[in-house]
C-alpha cells in the first residue's frame, strides 16, 4: 500500500509546505509517540537536530506532540544523525528523533524516526504512524496528570565525542596528522572537529559556521572541491567532507583527489578481514557500487552483497545476514560494531587509524582498485511507469545484451523524486555512453 507521509527514509519535503509542516510534526509526534507507549514506565524520547532554519519549528511541534501524549522529550541541539541513534540506545529511550534532510538544501527538512534499539523504524511501524495520524488523534491524548515534560540535555555533544573516540584502539593517536574537516556548516560542526583534536590531530575546519541557510551550501559531501583544494593548499594528510547530518563522508587523499564510499569499503574490509574482525565473509552495498569493489573483494575471499540503493536496505542486508560493514558509493557507511547507521566521524576515524597504525598515506592506503567508468543521467516523467514502456524494455534488454559480463546496466526510480536514475558501468566508456544513450533517449519519449 502506497505511504503519504514516510519515503525511503523517514518524511521529508519543503519546508512550512506539506508534509514538512508543523501541524503534521505534531500528529507525528503524539502518532509516533502513542504506538511506541507500552508498559507503565515513565517513556521518553529524544531529538536532535541538525543546523536548518526550520529545523525550531519542527523541533517544537515535536515536543508538543510527544508530551501531549505523555512522553518526556530530551532535546539535543544540533548532532549528527548516528549520534541520536546512539543515544536512543544509551539513555534508553523508547524512542528516537531526528530532524534533518541530510545533504539537502536548508529549504528542506526531515523527520527520521529510530526504535529503542537505535535502528530505524521498519515499514510496518511507519505505516503504522500513518494510520493513526489520519484516524484521529484525540482518544491517545494523556491524562492532565500525566502530560510529559521537556528537558535540555546540555551533555550530548560531549557523550558522542567520547563515544567516537573509543571507536580507535586505545594505543592509536593522530599525532603529526594534518585533517582537513568540512562540517558542512551542519550537524558534527562542533563534535568533528573537536573529536579530531582530542585524538591529537592538527585540525583544519571548514564549514563550522552555521547561520540556518548555509547547510551544505558549496560546501560538505555534496560539494567537496572546495575540501580537496584546501588540502592541496594547506598540503594535509587527508581531507574530511561530511554531509548536513554527518551520516555520510568523502574523503580526500594529501593530492586532493576524491575518495567515495567504495574505496572506504575495500579498505575496511580488507583490514578487518587481517585482524579477522569482519563478519559475514565480506561487505554490503547497493545496486549503484561499483563492480571494481566487488572484483577487488574477490581477490581477497570476499563477497559483495548488494540490495536496494538506500542505507536502510543495506542495514537490513546486514542485520539479516550477519554482516558488520556496509555501505554506498555516496559515503552512508555502516560499521554496525559501533552505529546502527552510517556514521561519517567514525568511517573517516576507521581510515584515519590504519595510516596512523601503517603510517602510510591515504592515497596509498585508499587506492586499492580502478573503478570501472561508470555513468549515471536521471530522467524526469510527470506521471505514468515509464519502466513498464515497450520500447524502454527493449532498450534496456538491448543495453544489457550489449553489455553482457562486462559490464552492468541498473535502471531504477529515486525514491526520493519523479526521476529515473540510469547507470551503465564498463571498461570501454564509449560502449556505456552509447548503452545509456539509447536508455535515456526511450525513456524520454516513454514520459513525453
Amino acid at each position: 500500500m502506497a505511504r503519504r507521509y514516510f519515503g525511503t527514509d523517514g518524511i521529508r519535503g519543503l519546508a512550512n509546505r506539506w508534509p514538512m509542516t508543523s501541524q503534521i510534526a505534531l500528529k507525528v509526534g503524539m502518532a509516533a509517540g502513542r504506538v511506541h507507549t507500552r508498559g507503565n514506565h515513565r517513556h521518553r524520547v529524544v531529538i536532535g537536530k541538525d543546523t536548518r532554519l526550520s529545523g525550531y519549528m519542527i523541533e517544537s511541534a515535536l515536543v508538543s506532540g510527544f508530551t501531549a501524549v505523555g512522553m518526556d522529550v530530551f532535546q539535543f541541539g544540533p548532532l549528527p544523525t548516528p549520534a541520536v541513534a546512539m543515544l536512543t540506545r544509551s539513555l534508553r529511550a523508547d524512542l528516537g528523533v531526528m530532524i534533518s534532510a541530510s545533504h539537502n538544501s536548508f529549504q528542506d527538512n526531515g523527520i527520521k524516526l529510530f526504535g529503542p534499539d537505535g535502528y530505524k523504524l521498519s515499514d510496518e511501524q511507519e505505516a503504522e504512524i500513518e494510520s493513526l495520524m489520519d484516524n484521529g488523534l484525540d482518544h491517545v491524548l494523556a491524562d492532565s496528570a500525566k502530560v510529559g515534560r521537556a528537558t535540555r540535555i546540555d551533555d550530548s555533544q560531549a557523550r558522542y565525542i567520547e563515544f567516537a573516540k573509543r571507536t580507535l584502539p586505545r594505543h592509536l593517536r593522530l599525532d603529526g596528522l594534518r585533517v582537513v574537516i568540512d562540517c558542512a556548516h551542519g550537524a558534527a560542526y562542533k563534535v568533528a572537529p573537536a573529536a579530531l583534536w582530542e585524538l591529537g590531530a592538527e585540525v583544519f575546519p571548514l564549514g563550522v559556521d552555521p547561520d540556518g541557510k548555509n547547510i551544505n551550501l558549496e560546501c560538505g559531501s555534496t560539494a567537496p572541491e572546495r575540501m580537496c583544494a584546501r588540502v592541496r593548499e594547506l598540503r594535509a594528510d587527508i581531507g574530511i567532507a561530511l554531509d548536513g547530518d554527518a551520516d555520510r563522508v568523502l574523503l580526500a587523499d594529501e593530492k586532493g583527489r576524491l575518495i567515495d564510499g567504495d574505496q572506504m569499503l575495500a579498505l575496511i574490509a580488507s583490514n578487518w578481514a587481517a585482524q579477522d574482525r569482519l563478519t559475514g565473509n565480506g561487505a554490503v552495498g547497493t545496486i549503484m557500487s561499483n563492480l571494481g569493489l566487488e572484483r577487488f573483494l574477490e581477490t581477497r575471499g570476499l563477497t559483495l552483497a548488494r540490495t536496494r540503493v538506500g542505507d536502510r536496505y543495506v542495514v537490513e542486508h546486514m542485520r539479516a545476514h550477519g554482516f558488520n560493514l556496509g555501505g554506498e558509493q555516496s559515503g552512508h557507511i555502516v560499521l554496525s560494531d559501533y552505529a546502527t547507521t552510517g556514521d561519517g566521524l567514525i568511517a573517516a576515524l576507521q581510515v584515519l587509524g590504519v595510516m596512523a597504525e601503517t603510517q602510510k598515506g591515504a592515497g596509498e592506503i585508499c587506492d586499492l582498485f580502478d573503478p570501472l567508468p561508470q555513468m549515471l543521467k536521471s530522467v524526469r516523467y510527470e506521471g505514468g511507469e515509464p519502466l513498464r514502456d515497450d520500447l524502454v524494455r527493449r532498450a534496456i534488454a538491448e543495453g544489457e545484451s550489449r553489455l553482457g559480463s562486462r559490464g552492468r546496466l541498473v535502471v531504477r526510480p529515486s525514491g526520493t523524486e519523479p526521476v529515473i536514475r540510469v547507470m551503465a558501468e564498463c571498461d570501454d566508456e564509449t560502449l556505456i555512453a552509447a548503452v545509456v544513450g539509447e536508455v535515456v533517449s526511450a525513456l524520454k519519449k516513454a514520459a513525453a
